[in-house]
């Protein structure tokens, strides 16, 4: 196939909005802005997908899934409208501005659902958050026990998963010192603190703390979660459900594709976004994959996701209180018939 022109919509400059407001008060609708791009091949569906933050390593096979033309054998041309700052997700996706988006994470379509946003998701990228928890030898923490003492640099608008941690662990926030900090690692250098926070993909950023770094992941401390979650309206699952699938069966051709090709994937994401650092995006492909195939997904396929793993994660919610309108229902917040559609073509690799 020959290389796509990339397409991409810039009305997107979002962050975990939902995470930082509560989800609370989002408008509905808003303009659209859209750089040019190249016009969709005869017989595709133009698809707009909503993401919630700036293209990056997590959208990969996506991106791979656009470039050798995998959605377009679904008779789609996919959009991206990458996200960034302060910009909202859910909205362009409940208008139909955006049929389909992707959170970084479970939990904030969780909150959304929670707080009365009429979403679901339909599959998952990530089989677990990358968000972690990073210290030294000279303070380790290894365990959510560990903490008790010690001084934890995180940002501010993270700190409901140190929240649920220590809530799960029954551990007293009494016990140690809670600090503010931004994306830098810098203060776990410099031992402002003894353990800061951020994405383990994050390669970049995390290379300043050096060779001896420890870490402590969400599923280390117990909180469920996944990550790079696929979602749309209930109006969009209920009446063009075909998009989900369509999107997924070709998606899943990228990661399959990104699975035996890794440092060549990494290409196409940077010639495609030439913002990325190649070098920087090259050492952390394996660490994409890994969060992408474990054990389940050599069972059930690229995508699927575990429904009482799911339940956990929102009980987990409800016990510090995310749940501003009650916890929402398994049958209200997931749908699984674009998982079930697309059984035959997700690859089953770990």
């Amino acid at each position: 196939m020959t290389k796509r022109k990339l397409s991409l919509d810039t009305s997107a400059l979002d962050r975990r909005t939902l995470l930082k407001a509560g989800v609370a008060g989002l408008a509905m609708g808003g303009a659209v802005l859209s750089m040019p791009r190249a016009g969709r091949t005869a017989g595709t569906q133009d698809l707009n997908v909503k993401l919630d933050w700036l293209m990056s390593n997590g959208q990969v096979g996506d991106v791979v899934a656009l470039q050798k033309g995998f959605f377009e054998d679904q008779g789609l041309n996919v959009i991206f409208n990458p996200g960034g700052p302060n910009a909202q997700t859910v909205p362009p996706v409940i208008s139909g501005q955006a049929p389909l988006g992707q959170f970084s994470g479970s939990g904030q379509a969780m909150i959304a659902r929670g707080n009365g946003i009429p979403l679901k998701i339909f599959g998952a990228g990530y089989r677990t958050g990358p968000f972690s928890f990073y210290s030294l030898p000279r303070a380790p923490i290894r365990k959510p026990a560990d903490m008790i003492g010690k001084r934890i640099g995180i940002q501010p608008t993270a700190r409901f998963v140190l929240d649920i941690i220590l809530v799960q662990h029954k551990i007293d926030p009494a016990s140690l010192e809670i600090i503010n900090i931004g994306w830098d690692m810098t203060p776990l250098v410099t031992g402002q603190v003894d353990a800061v926070t951020g994405w383990v993909t994050n390669t970049k950023a995390l290379s300043i703390i050096g060779p001896d770094r420890i870490d402590m992941s969400q599923i280390d401390a117990g909180l469920r979660s996944y990550s790079n979650v696929y979602f749309a309206s209930d109006e969009t699952l209920a009446q063009h459900g075909d998009l989900a699938q369509k999107y997924l069966s070709g998606a899943a051709k990228g990661w399959e594709w990104t699975y035996h090709n890794r440092e060549a994937a990494v290409d196409v994401l940077c010639d495609a976004y030439p913002n990325l650092d190649r070098e920087i995006e090259k050492e952390t492909i394996d660490t994409v994959v890994g969060l992408s195939f474990d054990e389940a997904t050599k069972t059930n396929g690229w995508g699927w996701f575990d429904t009482g793993k799911v339940q956990e994660q929102m009980d987990q919610y409800e016990s510090v209180g995310k749940f501003e309108k009650g916890k929402p229902t398994i049958e209200e917040f997931v749908d699984l018939s674009a998982l079930e559609a697309t059984k035959a073509v997700r690859p089953k690799l770990g």
